[in-house]
């Protein structure tokens, strides 16, 4: 079989390996780069102006973040642990950032979503399961996010009969309006309203109590409770999700960015991680200088009760604040959730995808997102659901889908057919693996202590740390005793020119120890974690 060489598409030519015909300048909300300026960014103002013109991906993702159960997780933790657990918020921002600006990478190079490399490179079954799991937990996602929509708009009086339709036909409406800069443009305007947490944490500061707890590690003498490693585990779960790899990544071909512009992506990732933190860490300070030394203290039930907590204990505006920001990362993951999931399917099946179409031109595209929502909406509206197996669902789901996606990502990015000179490093290998391996562990955990919260968390935490260790130095071992891989050296406009040929012309992906050892660790991981949740299901429904 002749396999066709890697060779240069010029950016004004480059296609979406399912979106081939449309092409054009990059638009951001802030600016326009068109697709013939190839000039240099020599001056701070070019470089200021080109920044604006394509953030978007990585600001947008990591903010969406922040959604209704991540806010609720933030919240939790200040009200019942105090200020020791930030130092969780601060370690898992560089994973974040490491694990995003992969796909964004991906993305750039490649010209195709996630979903899309999965199905090719490593065959349709293994994309089946990928695209399965992320639509089941995505619509569980989505459930919890009309959940918080009503939870928000029920403080201002307003029923969950209104709150929820209107939010609904909003999203559907942004999205189904076939003009990227008009979503762009709606996802930034929520991105600052998400910031009401700031004057937030301050207020509480000034009008609470506080309290919370000084130390950095919650829990009984001579160690960590089983509760709070949990906390930790699900602060873990709800920072680095699934639904956040698909998204960026499509996002950033959606948007033509090319490898040329990798550089301004990184940082819109990086600002973007900022902004996750600065919100994460807010809502936390909050509530722990709120509810800290008060019978509040120890007390989460839900993020609408906070927010009522929140008037009684530090003011009314203190209150309202904490319900604006929890309306507002409802409507802002219920968004990202969406596309992300709508983005998947059109990789997998080899539809017309993008914001920049119009609903005739991507009809089932948007008629996924339209569907999705509709059904997140229904769901939340039907009487008696039973929301807390819902969010059982989302935890135990996370802890299945996410092994697989971090395998998957960390796999393609040492593909050389795939990014060519854009591979990982060994350094960045080594500590994407340490990532990925640290990741694997926490959410196996969260699988098996949600399904059965009987087990002893440390116990399990603990096994699943030696395992880790143990798998990599295995890895490490089959890395060294493959032969070296011959590299041709590049020069930097080579790199910053080089893009993926189509995926059909793409020879099958080289036989690899390390690349089996991955697969059959995360087959038999994903066999445990789907056995485990099915006996927990039927368990639920027989108590129902």
């Amino acid at each position: 079989m002749t396999v066709a060489r890697p060779v240069f598409t010029p950016p004004s030519e480059r296609r979406s390996v399912l979106d081939r015909a449309h092409v054009g300048d990059i638009q951001g909300a802030l600016g326009t780069v068109p697709s013939h300026d190839t000039s240099p960014r020599r001056s701070l103002r070019r470089r200021v102006t080109t920044l604006l013109a394509i953030m978007g991906p990585g600001l947008v993702v990591m903010v969406a973040d922040n959604d209704a159960g991540g806010l609720a997780v933030y919240a939790q933790a200040g009200q019942n642990y105090g200020t020791s657990l930030l130092w969780v918020l601060l370690l898992l921002a560089p994973v974040l950032f490491i694990n995003q600006e992969m796909v964004a990478r991906l993305g750039a190079v490649t010209g195709a979503g996630h979903a899309r490399l999965i199905v090719e490179r490593f065959g349709r079954r293994w994309g089946t399961f990928a695209v399965g799991d992320l639509l089941a937990l995505n619509a569980l996602t989505l459930i919890t996010d009309f959940i918080g929509v009503a939870l928000a708009l029920d403080y201002f009086g307003v029923s969950r009969y209104v709150a929820v339709p209107v939010a609904a036909a909003l999203l559907i409406a942004v999205t189904a309006a076939g003009d990227f800069r008009r979503w762009e443009r709606t996802m930034y305007v929520l991105i600052a309203a998400s910031l009401v947490v700031i004057p937030l944490a301050l207020l509480s500061h000034a009008g609470g109590r506080g309290g919370g707890s000084a130390g950095l590690l919650p829990g009984v003498e001579g160690g960590l409770s089983p509760t709070s490693v949990l906390m930790i585990i699900a602060l873990a779960g709800t920072t680095v999700a699934p639904w956040q790899l698909f998204f960026q990544q499509s996002n950033v071909v959606d948007k033509r960015i090319t490898p040329r512009w990798l550089a301004y992506e990184r940082l819109d990732t990086l600002v973007g991680t900022v902004v996750l933190v600065i919100g994460a860490v807010a809502v936390m300070l909050a509530c722990a200088w709120a509810f800290g030394g008060s019978p509040l203290h120890g007390a989460f039930t839900d993020s609408g009760a906070v927010a009522h907590d929140l008037r009684a204990t530090v003011s009314p505006l203190g209150g309202t604040l904490f319900a604006i920001a929890l309306l507002d990362a409802s409507l802002l993951g219920a968004s990202a959730v969406t596309l992300a999931s709508s983005y998947a399917i059109g990789d997998y099946f080899g539809y017309k995808q993008s914001l920049h179409r119009g609903w005739r031109d991507a009809t089932i595209f948007h008629g996924t997102c339209t569907a999705l929502i509709a059904l997140g909406a229904i769901v939340v509206l039907i009487p008696g659901t039973p929301l807390g197996l819902i969010t059982t669902g989302v935890q135990a789901l996370a802890g299945v889908l996410l092994p697989s996606a971090t395998v998957f990502l960390l796999l393609l990015c040492n593909d050389r057919h795939v990014l060519g000179p854009w591979t990982n490093p060994r350094w960045l290998n080594a500590l994407a693996a340490l990532v990925v391996g640290a990741l694997v562990a926490l959410s196996t955990t969260l699988t098996i202590t949600t399904i059965f919260p009987a087990a002893d968390v440390v116990t399990v935490g603990a096994a699943l740390l030696a395992a880790l260790a143990l798998a990599l130095t295995a890895a490490a071992i089959c890395t060294r005793l493959q032969p070296p891989r011959p590299r041709r050296s590049t020069t930097a406009w080579e790199r910053l020119t080089w893009t993926m040929p189509q995926l059909e012309t793409l020879a099958p992906p080289t036989p690899s120890r390390l690349r089996s050892l991955a697969l059959a660790v995360l087959r038999a991981q994903l066999l445990i974690a789907a056995a485990l949740l099915v006996i927990k299901v039927v368990h639920l429904a027989l108590q129902a």
